[in-house]
C-alpha cells in the first residue's frame, strides 16, 4: 500500500518588524509585493536547515534592502494558504545598514511609516495588531 503524502504539513515562515529612527519618530518598513498586490511586513518561508531567526533576518534583507539587528520576539500569525496551515514568527529589529543589492525583486516598493500610517496601509489585520503592540519593554521581575 502506497504511503499518502502529508498534505497537512505546516508552512513555516519568519519575518521582521524593522525599525529606524527618522528625526524624533520611529518608523517601520512596510513592503508592497507586486505579485500579490498587497502591503505587508517583510516575511517568507524558512529554508531547509535555516533557523527561524536567520530566516527573519534574510527575508528582511531581501525584501527591504536593510540588514537588521534582532531585538525582541514580536509574536506570530497563522492562516491557511491554499488550504495548508501557515505560521509566521516575527521579531522586532533595528535597521543597521542598507544593502539594496541583496534585494530579491519580489518587492517593488518599501515605505518607512509610523505605526499609525502603517496601520492604514497594511492589508492584513493580524500584522496590524503586531505593529500596534510595538516593542514594549518588560519591567524587571515580571
Amino acid at each position: 500500500m502506497a504511503k499518502k503524502k502529508n498534505n497537512q504539513s505546516v508552512i513555516q515562515a519568519a519575518g521582521g518588524i524593522i525599525w529606524k529612527k527618522e528625526g524624533n519618530e520611529k518608523r517601520l518598513a512596510v513592503i508592497h509585493r507586486h505579485k500579490h498586490n498587497d502591503w505587508s511586513l517583510p516575511k517568507g518561508k524558512v529554508d531547509p536547515g535555516e533557523t527561524w531567526k536567520d530566516a527573519a533576518l534574510r527575508e528582511v534583507l531581501e525584501e527591504t534592502g536593510y540588514v537588521g539587528k534582532l531585538k525582541k520576539y514580536a509574536g506570530s500569525i497563522s492562516y491557511l494558504l491554499d488550504g495548508k496551515p501557515k505560521i509566521v514568527l516575527f521579531w522586532h529589529m533595528n535597521a543597521k545598514t542598507e544593502d539594496i543589492e541583496k534585494m530579491n525583486g519580489e518587492v517593488d516598493e518599501v515605505r518607512w511609516l509610523t505605526v499609525s500610517e502603517a496601520s492604514k496601509l497594511i492589508d492584513y489585520p493580524d500584522e496590524i495588531l503586531l505593529i500596534q503592540r510595538g516593542p514594549t519593554k518588560r519591567k524587571k521581575g515580571t
